[in-house]
């Protein structure tokens, strides 16, 4: 035991200065104990870790590209060509599956479980097995081994998904996915506009809704629908009356390994995926994507990575996020390839946190909205003055340590404070990747400190695969999306209406690189607005390079509109900066071409809420605080605040807003399947309260 000179002398160490310094501002009876306290704060600095060692100078992650009008590419490379692909024999996702099967030495591949069971896997040689048999079924149903014959697939994730995947892949098919919010009409049109013929279910309730597209003769070229799960006789039944054929996933493998064909593998140039992105308005987009699309996508991570993640075969993957996105299409096709594992969560995304307990999982890829939940459970766990001063002076330590290239999750603030947060995702992970929507500096800034493991954010779409730019390892600083991955170039262009010129650094985001996708699927005009003759994708973002090459997204372009007096708007900046307010959760920023000003629609935080009315002296319960003209007041103040900090113009900060108890969604329509807000719908849904607020505020 330490006697109690020795723990005034190391409470005196000058390292442990804004130790004491925090020390003096709490009251008396808050100090009992930090005797003890201050004696383990000893083990961190006994304990001292090595720092990472980045790939790159952090200084200079970017450097551009010598007469390509201002485009940089990522310093990890040698040339100025993108990389194309990472292993000489790996140049599609079916030679990547390949290589999992060599380097894993037949070892487990996908895993699933039923409620209060373990995982049970399938082995690498299985899972290629019925892959081909899969494949050799279609060619026995009269299917072609080549590049323009499509397969829907119309599910969750899990193993079958894989397995059909990777079956189409041996015969050169194309994998058409369906989302599982899409929606009747977005299903139909992408059935018509890809001809699907043959849809993969896993549920009888989907394949009675392309049923009923077939009855309704609004999909009449569908022929067969395979269920992974078991079904009835009417179901049967009702295919037959309107010329479907119904069968299972196993008749289907139980034909390929009747008639079983030698694989017609793919070329890199040949298309793998069609994926429909769920735009805000109109009907879906297909994404053309190839073979070197995916690969090089892939390989780019692996490169960033390189020497510092090496993903093996102990490395295992819960598969949560939705396989019909690329992004969890791009992370699966490292793991396979790397003959990792890939666990799946059994559905019910209430129950992801008890398969992560079971799985696991080294790797685990989220969104920011699981980020918000994770952090705002944490805080609102942490519910004593005392409790949030440890989580925060705990957290500002471990941020202290990232800021020296420091990860860890074995110090002495893990040991006491992060222990059980990190136990909750399985203990094991990592690896974190967040992506598709922006993140909170502050949330992405306390959960790497707090999880403890390496944890990269990326920026990409769709039409370039997945990701374009991405964290460079020991750059644990958050508000940026990293530097540009090496399978790409970018650069940025003149929005003139919005005051954002390249050569101050500004401009909308530009990717060229063998990871950008080939169009959309018979759409020329939508593709040509995309692609430029030169080969460059617009993104539609604004971007901003930072003096250390790395690229900031600041604005979008799409949404812009003027006000009446001829200023121009990007609401989604607005709104990004809004999002900061303790009290807010969502919220929705409008205006129109014959107003002066902006209104907005803003859902409370149902957790912070009280809380924070609390502080200001008002009271009630959640749906009371809502309709409370004191709190709407108060958060319009808020949200002013952060605007003139952010340094928003007079014109950009809103004027009024209305307090909506519910939260915007995928299925209340006000949401798409990425979580994106749907303008026009929003617009149309608060109608009457955006034209309340027109009619009663004077400015």
């Amino acid at each position: 035991m330490m006697q109690a000179h020795e723990l005034f002398r190391y409470f005196r160490m000058p390292e442990l200065a804004d130790f004491r310094q925090y020390v003096r501002t709490l009251p008396t009876n808050t100090l009992m104990g930090f005797g003890a306290f201050a004696a383990l704060t000893t083990f961190w600095y006994a304990t001292r870790p090595r720092a990472l060692k980045p790939p790159c100078d952090l200084a200079m992650q970017s450097v551009e590209v010598a007469g390509s009008d201002g485009a940089r590419r990522s310093t990890l490379l040698d040339s100025d060509e993108p990389m194309a692909y990472f292993y000489d024999d790996v140049r599609t996702v079916y030679e990547g599956f390949q290589r999992g099967i060599q380097v894993s030495n037949n070892g487990p591949c996908l895993g699933s479980r039923k409620p209060d069971q373990p995982y049970e896997w399938l082995s690498y040689k299985q899972v290629e097995e019925m892959s081909e048999c899969v494949g050799s079924a279609l060619i026995q149903k009269g299917f072609k081994a080549a590049p323009d014959q499509y397969v829907g697939i119309f599910a969750q994730n899990r193993p079958e998904w894989v397995i059909i995947e990777q079956g189409c892949f041996a015969f050169s098919m194309v994998v058409v996915p369906l989302y599982d919010t899409l929606g009747t009409e977005a299903i139909t049109y992408i059935v018509n506009k890809a001809e699907l013929s043959l849809v993969f279910v896993d549920k009888p309730e989907k394949a009675n809704l392309l049923l009923e597209g077939v009855e309704n003769k609004l999909t009449p070229g569908l022929k067969v629908v395979v269920l992974m799960d078991s079904y009835g006789s009417e179901l049967v039944e009702r295919g037959k009356k309107c010329g479907v054929e119904i069968t299972s996933m196993k008749a289907m493998e139980d034909l390929g390994r009747a008639n079983r064909k030698k694989p017609k593998p793919p070329a890199p140039e040949d298309l793998a995926v069609i994926c429909f992105t769920s735009g805000t308005t109109g009907n879906p987009k297909g994404a053309m994507i190839t073979h070197r699309n995916i690969v090089s996508d892939a390989s780019g991570f692996v490169k960033v990575t390189e020497n510092i993640v090496n993903p093996t075969p102990d490395d295992t993957l819960i598969s949560f996020l939705p396989l019909a996105h690329m992004f969890e299409r791009v992370v699966e096709c490292v793991m396979l390839c790397h003959g990792a594992k890939i666990g799946f969560f059994q559905g019910d995304i209430r129950l992801l946190m008890d398969d992560l307990k079971v799985l696991q999982p080294t790797i685990f890829p989220v969104v920011p909205r699981l980020l918000n939940r994770m952090f705002d459970r944490i805080f609102g766990q942490a519910n004593t003055a005392l409790k949030r001063w440890l989580l925060d002076f705990a957290s500002k330590r471990k941020e202290a340590e990232l800021r020296s290239c420091i990860i860890r999750n074995n110090s002495l603030w893990d040991k006491l404070i992060f222990r059980k947060i990190q136990s909750n995702l399985g203990g094991k992970v990592r690896l974190m990747i967040t992506g598709a929507a922006p993140v909170s500096a502050t949330v992405l800034t306390f959960l790497r400190a707090a999880l403890g493991c390496q944890f990269y954010e990326g920026y990409g779409q769709t039409e370039c695969t997945a990701g374009c730019s991405l964290t460079i390892p020991g750059d644990w600083t958050a508000g940026h999306v990293g530097a540009p991955m090496p399978c790409n170039l970018i650069k940025l262009v003149d929005v003139e209406e919005m005051n954002y010129l390249a050569a101050k650094g500004e401009g909308e985001v530009c990717v060229k690189g063998p990871n950008v996708f080939q169009g959309y699927l018979k759409d020329p005009a939508k593709t040509a607005e995309a692609l430029d003759k030169d080969g460059w994708l617009h993104t539609g973002d604004i971007g901003k390079w930072l003096p250390n090459g790395a690229l900031k997204i600041i604005d979008r372009k799409k949404h812009i509109f003027k006000l009446a007096q001829g200023e121009y708007i990007a609401p989604e900046k607005i709104e990004n900066i809004y999002l900061r307010s303790e009290p807010v959760a969502q919220v929705f920023v409008h205006g129109e071409s014959l107003q002066a000003f902006l209104v907005a629609i803003v859902v409370p935080d149902v957790e912070t809420l009280g809380r924070w009315a609390g502080k200001r002296g008002l009271a009630g319960s959640f749906e009371e605080l809502c309709r409370s003209k004191e709190v709407k007041k108060a958060i319009l103040e808020d949200l002013v605040r952060l605007g003139k900090e952010s340094g928003l113009k007079p014109f950009e900060q809103v004027k009024g807003l209305t307090l909506h108890p519910e939260l915007f969604s995928i299925e209340n329509g006000l949401l798409t399947p990425t979580m994106k807000a749907k303008r026009p719908e929003l617009r149309n849904y608060f109608r009457s309260q955006i034209d309340e607020l027109y009619s009663t505020i004077k400015v």
